[in-house]
């Protein structure tokens, strides 16, 4: 190796040994995005929730208002004592999905009997728990905000992002374990 050679080799070894400096991120995340996020969802919320309201206004039924978000009304109620869904329970029940205007998405008859193991299978969360309240025999209109029923996402099929919907559902078996 000529003097000359060796003099560019040993310069080019010891500048690219020395340390960089740290660089500044070019951008800055300040959660803008987030909060813009959660103000959208609040305000959906609050639009929902109006819309509910104003259904059970004009309602002649009585609504009950769930721990778990959502409103409910009797259409068929069993006074007798009976037992309830549990854990682990395997329940049928038939169900007609409806917008909040009354438009229906899914007929009874296009679901069919439905089976269910309670909490052990996957069902929107709304129903999840608004089967819990009821006796067999039972019948209950439901109504769900979106993030209740099939939320941000849909069903992939007819029910579109952010649908609030009216869940009619008849209690058909219970089979407790």
């Amino acid at each position: 190796m000529n003097p000359f050679s060796f003099l560019i080799f040993s310069l080019l070894l010891f500048t690219s040994c020395k340390p960089s400096d740290a660089r500044i991120p070019v951008l800055k995340n300040s959660g803008t995005f987030i909060d813009a996020s959660i103000e959208r969802s609040k305000e959906l919320n609050a639009k929902e929730y109006a819309q509910i309201e104003a259904i059970i206004k004009k309602s002649d039924h009585l609504f009950l208002s769930s721990p778990h978000g959502f409103s409910y009304s009797y259409i068929t109620k069993i006074e007798a004592a009976s037992k309830t869904p549990k854990f682990g329970d395997l329940v049928q029940y038939r169900c007609t999905l409806k917008t909040l205007d009354g438009q229906v998405i899914y007929k009874e008859d296009s679901l069919k009997t439905q089976s269910y193991y309670v909490d052990q299978q996957e069902l929107f969360s709304g129903l999840r728990e608004g089967l819990k309240l009821m006796k067999e025999g039972e019948s209950i209109s439901f109504i769900f905000p979106s993030q209740k029923a099939y939320g941000y996402y849909g069903d992939s099929d007819k029910i579109g992002p952010n649908v609030p919907l009216i869940c009619d559902v008849s209690l058909l078996k219970l089979t407790t374990n």
